[in-house]
């Protein structure tokens, strides 16, 4: 995904310098409205206004903030290649041992397993998938504090939380303590672990970002191939504990990173401290920006988006066990991540590109087209008897899950405009984090109750289709607002126009007696 902060740019350059000329209109501190889509227009109908410097409470660059003309320009390298290589690193840890799920899914089913347990595909699936739901789940709070405590601190906090969690569940002896130990307090670690990576690249990248962007996100893909070869030789050598004790070694690494997390600008807490000498908190609607729900097209991304998302983690968590069963030991399930991973990052970059030349909210055609894909990919899983034809669908798959995630934060940008565009992300995240905790949990019902997975697979397509469907909608309503939007700032000119000329007029009625009596008439 695109890190947000990259969507975050002055928006007050290249004005025009006559605009500090004052003309007719409300006072100079009158606040200017802000349309759909993110442009700023001035509140008086005056030309020229620059919008508002970001307030004190909001420090420069930070996510979800304004940026501002003292905010400094970022080195395009030097110090900012380190901190490429430590997100980097942050986003192939984290990815890496949720999407390696399925493996560590079979052994606990083999270790807490029990003959007379008739729901022990249910339980188990609700440690992967709340491990997962809570990354996203998190979302919106680490976006909050982010923006107040600066992102080392929060990215070195959050690895720290993270090893505790995945260290403590090498410890228990039933499943049970794992939703705790690895479904929470793990995934809250990572989830305040991964997304300051994001925002950091943007305090040292502007022209490169969207290459660093690509190299950061290469990280999941990298992890995502590499690792599940890893966990089936440690399971195989070593137990399941002992296993999580070495993934351990990854979270320590990424502790370490986080230090690397230099800020260039300053966030809420520091600016409030250094000119007051104590930090207070900003306003709560600083804090949290509920105000993109009023943008309608946003309102249906964020339903689109969760409702097609039931189905999507359900072949992550529960693949691995379906091939077990069908073929047996025969074949190389982990092959099946391998495709999953590899097509992935290849989606990502090429469809990145592809969105380039795609104008304004149409962006959204390439997800739809994405879960219409993940959609009918899922169905396909059962029908497949030949492990080839996993293999095959699992390159699609994998393909398409990478354009519906490259192409989330312009959409975003295109959806709110840059203002809001953090924010925006991180309530999506936490909206999506719903659908993903739920659907593999069911699907594992579904398998404990018919003893089969055909019909949780068939039940995982339909969602995606339906997201999908709810999507195309987009575009339509963006224009629509987008012209209504225009048609107010028209009114505005004219009215703006009438009193320059009013001014103009008066003007010149004054100037013209004054010359006539100069000349002794």
């Amino acid at each position: 995904m695109a890190p947000v902060s990259e969507q975050l740019e002055p928006q007050g350059a290249g004005a025009d310098p006559a605009a500090a000329t004052p003309l007719p209109g409300p006072p100079a501190g009158e606040e200017p409205r802000r349309e759909n889509g993110g442009e700023w227009r001035p509140g008086s109908g005056e030309s020229g206004a620059q919008p508002p410097a970001a307030p004190a409470e909001e420090g420069p660059g930070s996510p979800g903030c304004p940026g501002s003309a003292a905010a400094p320009e970022p080195p395009e390298g030097g110090w900012g290649w380190v901190v490429m290589l430590a997100a980097m690193w942050c986003n192939g840890a984290v990815f890496g041992i949720q999407n390696s799920c399925g493996v560590l899914f079979v052994s606990m089913l083999r270790l807490f397993g029990s003959s007379d347990d008739k729901q022990l595909v249910f339980k188990t699936a609700w440690v992967s998938s709340l491990s997962m739901g809570m990354v996203f789940f998190c979302s919106p709070i680490v976006s909050i504090f982010t923006d107040l405590f600066g992102c080392r601190k929060v990215a070195v906090i959050g690895a720290a939380v993270g090893l505790v969690g995945l260290l403590s569940s090498s410890f228990v002896s039933t499943i049970e303590p794992l939703y705790f130990t690895y479904g929470i307090v793990f995934a809250c670690g990572c989830s305040f672990a991964y997304q300051p990576s994001l925002v950091i690249l943007g305090h040292y990248f502007k022209k490169r970002l969207g290459l660093v962007n690509g190299i950061v996100t290469a990280g999941s893909s990298l992890f995502t191939v590499s690792l599940p070869f890893l966990l089936r030789v440690l399971l195989d050598s070593v137990d399941l504990f002992n296993t999580l004790r070495v993934l351990c070694i990854l979270m320590f690494v990424l502790f370490l990173a986080g230090f690397t997390y230099k800020p260039l600008v300053p966030n809420t807490k520091d600016k409030e401290g250094g000119k007051k000498g104590k930090f207070k908190l900003p306003p709560a609607k600083k804090i949290c920006n509920f105000s993109v729900f009023k943008v309608l097209s946003y309102r249906i991304w964020a339903l689109g988006i969760p409702a097609a998302l039931f189905g999507y983690f359900v072949p992550y968590v529960h693949l691995m066990n379906h091939v077990k069963e069908r073929f047996g030991d025969s074949v190389p399930e982990e092959v099946l991540l391998l495709c999953l991973g590899i097509t992935s990052g290849v989606g990502r970059l090429i469809f990145g590109r592809v969105a380039d030349y795609i104008p304004g909210a149409k962006k959204i055609y390439l997800q739809v087209a994405s879960f219409f894909f993940i959609g009918l990919m899922s169905m396909m899983i059962p029908l497949c008897n030949v492990f080839g034809a996993l293999v095959a669908v699992c390159l699609f798959m994998g393909l398409f899950d990478g354009c519906f995630i490259c192409i989330m934060a312009p959409i975003a940008f295109e959806l709110v405009g840059a203002q809001d565009v953090s924010q925006a992300i991180g309530f999506l995240l936490g909206l999506m984090s719903v659908p993903m905790t739920v659907g593999p949990p069911v699907a594992g019902l579904l398998r404990d109750k018919l003893g089969t997975y055909d019909v949780a697979f068939y039940l995982a397509g339909v969602p995606p289709l339906i997201g999908g469907a709810i999507l195309c909608f987009i575009p339509w309503v963006h224009e629509r607002q987008k012209l209504k939007a225009r048609a107010k700032p028209v009114d505005g000119e004219t009215t703006e126009k009438m009193l320059e000329n009013e001014s103009t007029l008066v003007s010149d009625t004054t100037e013209k007696p004054a010359k006539e009596l100069d000349s002794g008439f």
